[in-house]
């Protein structure tokens, strides 16, 4: 008897701990932990949403040339309602120019976190990634003289516009004497300057001449095994500037004096690394978006603007893709950091020549585009000229005004040759103004 009503109080506990109050008690219990969840919950977003924020402002709104973004989403909104193909042209061109300038910037903030070898790719790759773009999208519409020509115009800008804006910049602003800069790095720059335009003069001279062994193949084939060996020289210039890049750290910490100043000015990144890859790839897109635009109107505007293909493609066009290259390196000449400006105009030129332009041969490679070095002979004695111009006057390590002043008349001289310079013909069609009688 004893037993059984031991087992009925024990029942009676179960049903109690089973009952509508021990429910309650447990959600109680809940309620009193769900404020602290959602109090983690609403300060990690608090923490994002500040995030994102801060990254904006530092990206988009921290410098004025970035007011010209709305030119971008215009230039789609006025080809979707309106039939004006010049003002496409010239929104878009507006437009990418603050995307090329913050795509810079955040390839800079990339590279503060990696080392020198994979930050040297990183410019490589993302430092002229405006006119790469441009080129794909017009190999893919089979425009190979827009690529050539908006490519040739770069190296013809950064050489004689950017460089002769720096030059005359910093010769005004020290105008009692002459800047110097390394001469030793200027003769490598312009030894691989030379050998790109070596490598682009025998193809137009085997077509020129008429002495291919095999009619246009000789030619395409010539091109692709050279853009192969620019290539493999682009690399080994990389290595030797990592290389050399490593042994002046090393001379500079056997220095304390000299370490402790250079820790001081080290640069701090601004952004993190994951803001730089997420900003890298919207950036990419938005000029991917416009690069389309542009390559799609460049022949309409070219109309209605009554101006030549090749002079939008080799004056205009690279003027938006230096903007960024054009500001850095006046503000390193008027820092009196000659050196850091010969960097970005003549490390840009290289760039293009030894690592673009035979990259796009093999990219045409790939996807059965006849793209070649063939620059036709004016293009490519006007390139030959400039850098010969150029290494003339930097050939003893100094610079003053008036060297860049005679750089920016020579771009001038070359600006209106293009604007008189016949478009060369479609294929499959001659040029009424270039044909025999």
């Amino acid at each position: 008897m004893e037993c059984l009503e031991g087992r009925t109080v024990v029942q009676l506990e179960n049903a109690s701990l089973l009952g509508p109050s021990s429910f309650q008690r447990k959600s109680l219990s809940f309620a009193e932990v769900s404020p602290i969840d959602h109090d983690c919950e609403k300060f990690s977003q608090d923490v994002v949403r500040s995030k994102v924020l801060s990254s904006i402002k530092v990206v988009v709104l921290s410098t004025k040339i970035n007011l010209l973004m709305p030119f971008g989403p215009m230039a789609i909104l006025v080809d979707n309602l309106f039939d004006s193909h010049g003002l496409v042209f010239l929104f878009c061109l507006l437009g990418i120019i603050p995307l090329a300038e913050r795509l810079g910037y955040t390839t800079e903030q990339l590279a503060l976190f990696t080392g020198p070898a994979v930050g040297g790719l990183l410019y490589a790759t993302f430092g002229n990634a405006t006119e790469l773009i441009i080129s794909i999208h017009a190999l893919k519409s089979g425009l190979i003289y827009l690529v050539q020509q908006s490519l040739l115009g770069s190296i013809l800008s950064n050489l004689l516009l950017v460089l002769g804006c720096a030059l005359f910049a910093g010769g005004v602003v020290f105008y009692k004497r002459e800047q110097a800069f390394n001469r030793a790095d200027t003769t490598v720059d312009f030894g691989l300057l030379l050998m790109a335009v070596m490598g682009l003069i025998f193809p137009a001279v085997l077509h020129a001449t008429h002495t291919e062994l095999e009619n246009e193949k000789s030619q395409l084939n010539l091109s692709r095994f050279t853009s192969c060996i620019m290539l493999v020289a682009y690399v080994c210039y990389i290595v030797f500037q990592v290389k050399t890049q490593k042994n002046l750290q090393a001379l500079v910490q056997e220095d304390g004096g000299l370490n402790k100043e250079t820790s001081d000015d080290a640069e701090v990144p601004e952004i993190s690394m994951w803001e730089s890859m997420i900003w890298l790839a919207i950036l990419t897109g938005g000029i991917s978006v416009l690069s389309e635009y542009l390559v799609k109107t460049i022949e309409g505007a070219s109309k209605e603007l009554k101006m030549p293909v090749a002079f939008l493609s080799v004056i205009l066009l690279p003027i938006v893709g230096n903007a960024a290259e054009h500001a850095g390196s006046v503000m390193f000449a008027v820092k009196d950091k000659l050196d850091l400006s010969l960097e970005v105009a003549v490390g840009s030129s290289i760039q293009i020549s030894m690592f673009l332009i035979p990259f796009c041969v093999v990219v045409g490679w790939i996807i059965d585009c006849p793209m070649d070095l063939n620059f036709q002979p004016f293009e490519t004695t006007t390139l030959f000229m400039s850098v010969i111009i150029v290494a003339f006057l930097l050939h003893n390590g100094t610079s003053n005004y008036f060297k860049g002043i005679m750089l920016i008349l020579c771009y001038l001289i070359v600006s209106a040759s293009f604007y008189v310079h016949t478009d060369p013909a479609p294929i499959g069609e001659i040029n009424p103004l270039t044909a025999n009688p």
